[in-house]
Order: structure tokens, then C-alpha cells, then sequence
């Protein structure tokens, strides 16, 4: 079980720090987003599925897009309207558990 995040609107400083040592995450409004690219279209569904199971466990809900083998993610905490340590830690998670399988 994951450790407790703080749910307290992280600054636009703060959002930019992370992402300058993260690799294809954009700030859109109040949301993380990144595109995951995979040669066919079963691989995009695996990698819905690990996500999925990722912010299940993470208690969180992120928007999640499929354009054939385009996957977009937008990761935000919509109760305090904007992004947190929440997402910021889930994003990391993903990247982590998926970077073996994307293409």
C-alpha cells in the first residue's frame, strides 16, 4: 500500500521542478499529461491495463486516451484542482513500471 500523499496544490514552481528530470511529461492547465507511443494497438491495451493497476492501487483516476497505438495519460487531483504530490508520485509509478514495455 502506498504511503499517503499530500493532497495540497503543489506551485507551478514546484510542477516544473519535478518535470525537468522527467522525461515526456507536459504540464496542460492543471493537468500532468504524456504520450506513450507502442507499434500495435494490443500494446497499447497491456499498457492501459498496467495503469489500470497502477492507480488502483494508488486510489486515483487518471483520463486515459487510445488513438491506436497512442496512449495519453492526464493525471491531476480534481479535489483540489490542480496537481499534488498524488500525481506526481503515480506518475513516477508509472513510468517506472512501464518503461520496459514501450517502444
Amino acid at each position: 500500500m502506498p504511503a499517503v500523499e499530500s493532497t495540497t496544490k503543489l506551485s507551478p514552481d514546484a510542477v516544473r521542478e519535478w518535470m525537468s528530470s522527467r522525461s515526456g511529461w507536459k504540464r496542460r492547465s492543471n493537468r500532468l499529461t504524456k504520450d506513450f507511443r507502442f507499434s500495435h494497438f494490443r500494446d497499447s491495451i497491456v499498457f492501459v491495463n498496467r495503469v489500470a493497476t497502477l492507480a488502483d492501487s494508488h486510489d486515483h483516476r487518471p483520463d486515459i486516451d487510445v488513438r491506436g497505438g497512442t496512449v495519453t495519460l492526464a493525471i491531476t487531483t480534481e479535489d483540489v484542482g490542480g496537481i499534488t504530490e498524488k500525481d506526481l508520485d503515480l506518475a513516477e509509478q508509472i513510468d517506472f513500471a512501464t518503461s520496459m514495455g514501450q517502444s
